[in-house]
């Protein structure tokens, strides 16, 4: 049974049904304009942005700015991608009187606007996760109506974007209800439950993630929802790699863990070194004065105290770097980084209190014996990650040393449980560009054939649609002939079927 939505509520859902038709007929290169328009606004406006942002979350001028940046070129990135129209996946199969299989009709396939959208906005990222953030700009892009439900970490800036895009999209003629903006999880829940509503996106904890996505799947009509979760990243480092360069391997890792004080997805969580190497004392060396940070807010921080305070009391578990967190009058935690070291079977013995993620800047270094099973650890300790990182020597890098195949087995281990396998480098920083991956098995994701960084994100708000035998004039663009978007088209001419496979004969 429908639930029925409060009159203002409604009245926004209302707005993005009526608009989805109108939104999904502009051509490509309208939206194209429309979402740039949106770009240079929010740059337009980026110190009074930044300047909220800085108030409401803590973060840093240059990490916000930053951000400000990063958000703009995906949505540009998007423009010339919709405008290519790769992501469309036309195929072209003619009529084929001498088909293998018997007569085969005129198909011809391509991928349609779902309709309207909801998006339930990050707390960590208040630019490139929310309210014109990666998810949004792929939802308008694939032509898909926007309602974002704005996180309560920032709702003032929520406000402030949002006015900004909604100006930037109606300069640029979008049909009203195209975007839009809530507040309140109560107000999310009920939107995402109307039937109006054919897609969901979200980016945020396991806990409220699986509870959307539960909701967007017992619908009478399901509707597919794409969540990004939880992840630890687990980071292996070999011998080799240590004894060419521990202090830049240290210094890296401290940047990686310390930065936005450690509150990101791709955070390296742990980092699986050799018993007896010199990794923990280079991280005690490498490590300076790190200066307080502020967590994004209270009930963050306590969530962070608690979970540090498990792990240091966990059995086995020694400081590397006792870090520490202080709390204000205003409940605010200020932290500094801690680095903490277990045997790997210490870490076996307690993995119900460690494996878990730690929001916040804090990681654990696994000291693992001579002779183990790197393969074997994923799939023992881990789920699914957004990344999985090795550090390699130069001379392992080239892939003929005496434990190549042990480091191959290893990186064939990673690409069954995480969405990005990173070399010599930290997963914090995920680039914007086309082919990136920003996903992963559960509980990285809900949906791990999905990414939502890169321009493969769009097609998650778009459905596949075959025509068979339509006359030209019914057909997309995208599906004629004479092709005037000039959109890429796989093609199979009549005639082919019958040579199929021939060449493997």
């Amino acid at each position: 049974m429908t639930e029925t939505l409060s009159p203002e509520l409604e009245a926004v859902v209302a707005r993005a049904a009526a608009a989805a038709p109108a939104f999904a007929a502009t051509r490509p290169e309208e939206r194209a304009r429309a979402i740039v328009a949106v770009a240079d606004s929010l740059e337009a406006h980026r110190d009074e942005l930044v300047a909220i942002a800085m108030r409401e979350t803590g973060l840093t001028e240059v990490r916000l700015a930053g951000e400000v940046t990063r958000t703009a070129v995906q949505l540009r990135l998007f423009a010339d991608t919709l405008v290519d129209g790769g992501y469309l996946g036309a195929r072209i199969d003619h009529a084929d009187t001498d088909f293998a299989l018997g007569v085969r009709p005129d198909i011809r396939r391509t991928h349609l606007p779902v309709g309207p959208v909801i998006n339930f906005s990050a707390s960590n990222f208040p630019f490139a996760f929310s309210v014109m953030g990666g998810d949004s700009a792929a939802v308008l892009a694939a032509g898909c109506p926007l309602i974002v439900k704005a996180h309560s970490g920032h709702p003032e800036l929520s406000d402030a974007t949002a006015a900004v895009a909604t100006e930037a999209l109606a300069a640029a003629g979008m049909p009203e209800g195209t975007f839009q903006l809530i507040h309140g999880r109560e107000a999310g829940v009920s939107v995402l439950k109307d039937p109006r509503i054919k897609a969901g996106a979200f980016t945020g904890s396991i806990a409220v993630g699986r509870l959307l996505a539960d909701i967007a799947a017992s619908r009478p009509a399901p509707i597919p929802f794409f969540g990004e979760l939880g992840s630890v990243n687990p980071v292996f480092v070999t011998a080799d790699a240590i004894a060419e360069r521990a202090a830049e391997i240290a210094e890296g890792f401290l940047t990686s863990v310390s930065g936005s004080a450690g509150q990101l997805c791709t955070k390296p969580g742990f980092v699986f070194a050799p018993a007896g190497s010199a990794l923990p004392a280079a991280i005690q060396t490498a490590a300076s004065d790190f200066p307080e940070h502020r967590l994004l807010d209270p009930r963050i921080a306590r969530s962070f105290d608690e979970r540090r305070n498990a792990i240091l009391g966990s059995e086995g578990v020694t400081a590397v770097l006792p870090g520490g967190i202080r709390f204000d009058e205003a409940g605010h935690g200020w932290a500094t980084p801690t680095i903490v070291s277990v045997p790997l079977d210490g870490f076996r013995a307690s993995a119900e209190a460690l494996a878990e993620e730690a929001f916040g800047p804090l990681s654990i270094v696994v000291e693992v014996p001579e002779g183990t099973d790197l393969a074997a650890i994923m799939p023992e300790f881990f789920e699914g990650n957004l990344t999985g990182t090795l550090h390699l020597s130069s001379a392992e890098a080239s892939g003929e040393t005496a434990n190549a195949g042990e480091l191959r087995a290893l990186v064939a281990a990673l690409s069954l449980q995480v969405g990005r396998v990173l070399f010599n480098g930290w997963s914090t920083g995920v680039a914007v560009t086309p082919a990136q991956q920003h996903g992963g098995p559960w509980p990285a994701t809900t949906n791990d054939a999905s990414t939502s960084v890169g321009t493969a994100a769009i097609t998650r708000f778009m459905r596949p649609v075959a025509y068979q035998n339509a006359p030209a004039a019914f057909l997309p663009e995208a599906l004629r002939d004479e092709n005037p978007a000039g959109v890429p088209q796989a093609i199979a001419p009549a005639g082919e079927s019958k040579s199929w496979g021939a060449r493997w004969r």
